[in-house]
């Protein structure tokens, strides 16, 4: 199917209904085995009463930070942290905020989504902080120990990258040819789209459509999905955003981290828009045709989410 139906697929039903329902009182529900999750997690967690929340942190001490050349300590935000408390089915649900650097957000990405979890954001906190702090947030919901098992992994995994290397890593590995060479036709074919071309570089964008206030918005407002490659066809990067509904988004970070695609932004560009709308970022260094594959395989994701 040609790109743009896809897409047009993606964007034709109307927003999912998600329904929360409110934390009964604490008596109502099975006691959180906070000794296991402890266990787990390897940290030491406190428990709120009040909410029914139990919560391990884990403070970024392993790599100086500096805020606008202000030491920062871990109490100025620079903690990770995950909560858990009881559902009304007996599940768990965790919700979780994890301090990372530019070399540890995509491997602790993949760690969360292999381990069951969810990934709901990515952003900076800072401005002028260096090394570059980001923020990725967690999320899941069923057995209190597969979540907190899954925690763990993601600790691991970035305490793995900062054990290899002391300090972060300062670009993604590959190589970008220094002419921009890219030949349009076979991404087309590929996308299923006609693109743009730019002094060797090639960009194809899509829009969607909906509303704010009551009044129309789509391609031109910002309301799309773009890749931009550049470099040579052997030697290319891509980068773009993807516009999609909630309920899209962890198929397609699966689909892109599987393709070894770099995310590095997951967050909302409006308020009170109908449909609400994600947006996610991406990065990636290869082939082009290859890189567009991925791209592909992302989007028909995005489209075989039920609506």
């Amino acid at each position: 199917m040609p790109l743009p139906n896809r897409i047009a697929l993606a964007f034709a039903s109307t927003a999912c209904a998600c329904t929360f329902a409110y934390a009964a009182p604490a008596d109502q529900h099975p006691p959180l085995d906070r000794a296991r999750i402890e266990q787990l997690t390897g940290l030491k967690g406190t428990f709120s009463e009040r909410e029914n929340v139990f919560k391990v942190s884990k403070p970024r001490t392993d790599v100086p930070v500096q805020v606008d050349g202000v030491a920062m300590a871990p109490f100025m935000g620079l903690t990770s942290w995950a909560a858990f408390t009881p559902m009304n089915d007996g599940h768990v649900m965790l919700m979780g905020d994890t301090v990372v650097f530019e070399d540890e957000v995509n491997p602790a990405m993949s760690a969360a989504l292999d381990a069951g979890l969810e990934v709901t954001a990515l952003h900076n906190h800072f401005f002028f902080d260096r090394p570059k702090v980001y923020f990725m947030h967690i999320g899941g919901m069923g057995d209190a120990a597969t979540l907190a098992a899954g925690v763990k992994k993601v600790y691991d995994k970035i305490a793995e990258i900062r054990a290899a290397n002391a300090a972060p890593a300062m670009n993604f590995p590959g190589k970008v040819g220094v002419q921009n060479t890219i030949t349009p036709a076979p991404l087309e074919s590929i996308l299923g789209t006609k693109g743009q071309g730019n002094n060797g570089m090639f960009k194809v964008v899509v829009g969607a459509s909906g509303s704010m206030h009551g009044t129309p918005i789509g391609n031109e407002m910002g309301v799309n999905t773009w890749a931009a490659f550049a470099g040579t066809d052997d030697e290319a990067v891509v980068d773009g955003d993807l516009v999609m509904r909630e309920n899209e988004l962890q198929p397609v970070l699966k689909s892109m981290r599987g393709d070894g695609i770099n995310i590095v932004a997951i967050h909302q560009h409006m308020t009170a828009e109908q449909p609400r709308y994600m947006f996610l970022h991406y990065w990636g260094k290869g082939h082009a045709d290859t890189l567009a594959h991925s791209v592909r395989r992302a989007l028909d994701a995005q489209a075989a989410v039920k609506k």
